[in-house]
């Protein structure tokens, strides 16, 4: 559509109070025309990133800032980032670097103007320019310093962490053994990671749905860390950037180049189309330290977690022969699900399994726990067992049945290390599931990106499978009980 009636649009909008509707309605089509000109056109458009940026920064109302925001990063951002493409890469360092110079324009982005003007990246292009300089820079291992402290930064969502971050704090700690590890991010991270020697964790939130701005502000919260950890060892630290939405993937600086690791994750020259995250994570250590080697992801999951859980495992135990945890969350995006009438007969298949009881995790949020309540409405009126816990409050589970678990990530975690198998959507907890060694069987919809799915393959030393169900354009090639006879024929030949 042509740029000067979306501008008339916004105007009108402007004057006339929008709806949040409206907003989001007009924020979508903006993003996904910037993406139609890239992509299918071959013409970057800095017009709709603009009016993106503008529209996000003009309300007093939060919400209708945040959900222009979400459009941007959702639409834009997160879908240059999935494609695992050199365009795409470049289109996103464009973006992204765009974005930041609206920002640190505006009165409110005075702090993160000065920040950037310290590491004397002044201009967007400077900013651009570095950030294609680091996509092909390798840090040279006889070159290397022994630090005290290794910092990493967090990926920000749970699975790669597992996947990635996981790794890289594994190879640098083999690498470096005296060295003290601080993981920056949410406090999530300390179910998983808490129990890991010599790690701890630093905690700092990134607002995945918040704000354009706020989302700066990490950065500037990271920075503000990364000098408060440097400091009791005398800056002797290194930084291991894993492609972190800390760092925009790679585009705000942190610390002088000499002490940064970035891996660069969406490397569409990596080695091999074929390997996971996991692997690639693996083989650029190999190039950064000085010894090779291969780790697999693992979890550290904090005493606390386990504990809580131990009574309930016990109790399935004594009455089970196996148990299966099933994940159905899809954390927002709806596209990863199949229906409700696939995960019904899913569930009501493996409780048709002898002895065999289901943990089913309630997810998170809202919409999730209800789903999984009227999952175990419609399983009792079937005439299986079920119960429902928030692993404080009393069970009675005396039968094989389901248990849906409403609890936090280290538990959860906790509940899959106990467990026979995991079945679930391509989650966090597939990663989870993985690292702990037990077979792992993933329904992969939503993406028919082949490079997409491989890479996201989750990782372990037991058995991992992806079931992929192309939801984009075949609906007409597949029904729920095929794709449930593809999970079991997994299952069932090792």
């Amino acid at each position: 559509m042509n740029p000067d009636i979306y501008l008339t649009r916004w105007k009108e909008l402007k004057k006339n109070g929008p709806a949040l509707s409206e907003i989001d309605k007009l924020a979508r089509q903006v993003a996904l025309s910037f993406m139609d000109a890239c992509l299918y056109c071959k013409r970057y458009e800095p017009f709709y990133i603009d009016l993106l940026c503008e529209m996000a920064t003009s309300f007093e109302d939060a919400e209708l800032n945040a959900r222009v925001s979400g459009a941007l990063f959702g639409i834009v951002v997160e879908g240059l980032c999935d494609e695992f493409e050199e365009m795409q890469v470049d289109i996103y360092d464009r973006v992204m670097c765009q974005i930041i110079a609206f920002c640190r324009r505006l009165p409110q982005g005075a702090e993160l103007d000065r920040r950037l003007a310290g590491f004397g990246y002044t201009t967007q292009e400077s900013l651009l320019g570095r950030a294609a300089a680091l996509r092909k820079s390798l840090l040279i291992k006889d070159t290397l310093e022994r630090p005290e402290k290794i910092i990493f930064l967090s990926r920000i969502t749970i699975g790669a962490d597992v996947a990635i971050t996981s790794v890289l704090i594994q190879r640098f700690a083999e690498a470096f053994p005296d060295a003290e590890i601080v993981l920056l991010g949410s406090a999530k991270l300390n179910g998983l990671f808490g129990a890991g020697p010599r790690i701890r964790v630093h905690e700092l939130n990134y607002p995945r749905h918040g704000k354009l701005l706020a989302r700066f502000s990490s950065w500037m919260a990271v920075l503000e860390a990364i000098d408060q950890e440097a400091a009791p060892v005398d800056g002797r630290v290194q930084v291991v950037d894993p492609d972190s939405r800390l760092t925009q993937l790679g585009i705000l600086p942190v610390i002088e180049p000499g002490k940064y690791f970035f891996f660069n994750s969406r490397d569409s020259h990596a080695l091999s189309d074929q390997m996971s995250l996991s692997e690639l994570a693996n083989e650029w250590a190999n190039r950064v330290l000085p010894e090779p080697g291969f780790c697999s992801p693992t979890t550290w999951i904090d005493r606390r977690s386990k504990t809580t859980v131990a009574g309930l495992l016990e109790r399935i135990r004594r009455v089970s022969k196996r148990l299966v945890t099933v994940n159905l969350g899809v954390g927002g995006n709806t596209r990863k699900r199949l229906d409700a009438d696939f995960e019904l007969k899913l569930l009501a298949k493996l409780l048709l399994e002898p002895g065999t009881t289901l943990i089913l995790d309630c997810g998170a949020g809202d919409e999730e726990k209800k789903r999984a309540e009227r999952l175990l409405e419609a399983l009792r009126v079937q005439g299986f067992n079920t119960e429902a816990t928030d692993l404080r409050s009393e069970f009675s589970l005396s039968a094989p049945g389901i248990i849906s678990v409403e609890c936090g990530v280290g538990e959860i975690a906790a509940l899959i290390s106990g467990s026979d198998e995991f079945i679930g959507y391509d989650s966090a907890c597939q990663h989870i599931a993985a690292a702990t060694g037990i077979p792992t069987y993933t329904v992969f919809a939503g993406s028919n990106n082949p490079r997409f799915v491989r890479r996201w393959h989750a990782l372990g030393k037991a058995r991992s499978e992806i079931i992929h169900v192309d939801t984009l354009s075949s609906h007409q090639m597949f029904d729920n009980d095929d794709v449930i006879h593809r999970i079991n024929y997994a299952r069932n030949n090792q």
